[in-house]
């Protein structure tokens, strides 16, 4: 009788966990449904299309973390213009590194009618977000060629790092100035965490900056991370940084490249 009941206990706990769903999912667990590996597959979009283009236009948002329905209102309205080529996320897509915040921020920007990127941000790093980030979008540390413009895409996010890998990583950032050489003729350099913030390594700020400016006619910096419109020339050499507010707050950046020259406006919506 008691092995009898032994079994009739098991059953009944093994059909509660089937029948209820009782064990989810665990959401550090990095299983990764749907779409993957979206930054190399709009790079390869943005440089195809953009590659004959003297004039250049795309939005910059940062810090969509949490604000789903702003992030959403936010592809909505840029769906609506017919004038801007493509979306760079300065990102901040995750608030604790949740695999599913990261899906659930894709889906929405998947509804863009342009082709997007989007950077690692600090918060992406928590847990093995980072990880996941890898999976979903891509490398941390990444260039494309929009017209004749280089956007070299970084990883800045030094604090959340263990110094297995450098952040920033000059390595590449060296390589990326002498790759494509002929194909671009001025550059930006876009980051999650900019120089003198709490995320960013500042013993090497200045080696930092001296390096992206040896980029052919480095236009600007962007930036997210600081929740709020910044407009500063960090080190008094001409180099504006501009950082975008969080989408909390409804407004986003648009940047007009054309050759040797830009021009930049802050959206409210």
């Amino acid at each position: 009788m008691k092995k009898k009941s032994t079994y009739i206990a098991l059953f009944a706990v093994l059909f509660l966990i089937h029948g209820c769903n009782m064990f989810d999912v665990h959401p550090y667990s990095g299983k990764i449904d749907g779409r993957q590996h979206i930054n190399a597959e709009n790079i390869a979009k943005i440089e195809h299309e953009y590659a004959q283009r003297d004039t250049i236009r795309y939005a910059f948002i940062s810090d969509s973390q949490r604000w789903y329905d702003e992030l959403d209102d936010f592809v909505k309205i840029v769906n609506k213009r017919n004038d801007i080529d493509f979306i760079i996320h300065g990102g901040d897509l995750s608030d604790f590194g949740l695999t599913k915040e990261f899906l659930w921020q894709r889906d929405i920007l998947d509804k863009l009618k342009q082709p997007y990127v989007a950077l690692l941000g600090n918060h992406d790093c928590l847990a093995n977000g980072e990880e996941i980030f890898q999976q979903v979008f891509g490398s941390p540390n990444y260039s494309f060629i929009a017209g004749k413009t280089k956007f070299l895409c970084l990883n800045t996010n030094a604090l959340e790092s263990d110094y297995s890998t450098p952040v920033p990583d000059f390595s590449f950032i060296e390589h990326e100035r002498q790759t494509d050489k002929g194909r671009f003729e001025q550059s930006v350099v876009v980051m999650h965490a900019r120089p003198t913030s709490d995320q960013f390594n500042n013993n090497v700020a200045s080696v930092f900056q001296y390096s992206i400016k040896q980029y052919p006619n480095l236009l600007y910096c962007n930036n997210g991370h600081d929740h709020t419109y910044q407009k500063d020339d960090i080190f008094k050499d001409g180099i504006v940084y501009y950082g975008t507010p969080n989408i909390g707050k409804r407004q986003f950046l648009i940047f007009t490249i054309t050759k040797d020259h830009y021009t930049h406006e802050l959206v409210s919506y």
